[in-house]
């Protein structure tokens, strides 16, 4: 189970921590305003009005969609995190909760047009990934999609080459996303790069 007391402690500075990564081009945040823009066209350019946003964080990627009037929910573990983004977003449904223990109950009966997680997934095992994917892609509205943006590898000797080039920087408590591992389960995802250590993929029904 993650640890809501470390997120919470970063959470004021979480927003300039990733921007001076991707500022540097530096692992881990390499890309990530072009992970997080790619993503926000995406949901614009396919009409998307109802999301669902996954570990939000700060609700740096909510906002935009916010301001034009879609409709977000979203759920983070961390009552700081959401403290901050509900500052953003007031009429949001903004819920705590782990995601490791795949959605909350309340979200059973709902379905959403898109559903978001940037940054986020790499806190959970290949089980809980894929029993995510699998239970987010049921929430999809009719032509809906699942997005997710992250440090991510085709393979895993990429990965490797990417641990090997950061060093020090690296974080051995992460479980990071490669294609390999998730095609067998999602043969008909798609996978984009936006960096060296980063990139999108979508999952549709």
């Amino acid at each position: 189970m993650l640890n809501s007391k470390e997120f919470n402690l970063w959470a004021d500075g979480y927003d300039k921590s990733v921007n001076l990564s991707e500022e540097a081009n530096e692992y881990p945040f390499a890309g990530y305003r072009k992970v997080l823009g790619t993503i926000y066209d995406i949901v614009k350019s396919e009409n998307g009005k109802n999301i669902l946003d996954i570990d939000f964080g700060t609700g740096i990627l909510s906002k935009k969609p916010y301001d034009e009037e879609c409709s977000i929910c979203g759920i983070d573990f961390s009552p700081k995190m959401i403290e901050i983004a509900k500052q953003k977003m007031p009429n949001a449904v903004l819920v705590q909760h782990d995601f490791t223990q795949g959605l909350p109950v309340i979200l059973s009966d709902k379905s959403f047009d898109f559903i978001v997680c940037t940054y986020a997934i790499h806190h959970l095992n290949d089980f809980q990934k894929i029993r995510l994917i699998k239970e987010s892609i049921s929430h999809l509205s009719v032509g809906g999609k699942v997005l997710i943006g992250d440090v991510a590898f085709e393979t895993t000797k990429e990965m490797r080459q990417c641990k090997a080039q950061s060093g020090s920087h690296w974080d051995a408590d992460e479980i990071y996303l490669f294609v390999e591992m998730l095609k067998p389960a999602f043969p008909f995802m798609q996978f984009k790069k936006a960096s060296f250590c980063s990139a999108i993929l979508s999952f549709s029904k």
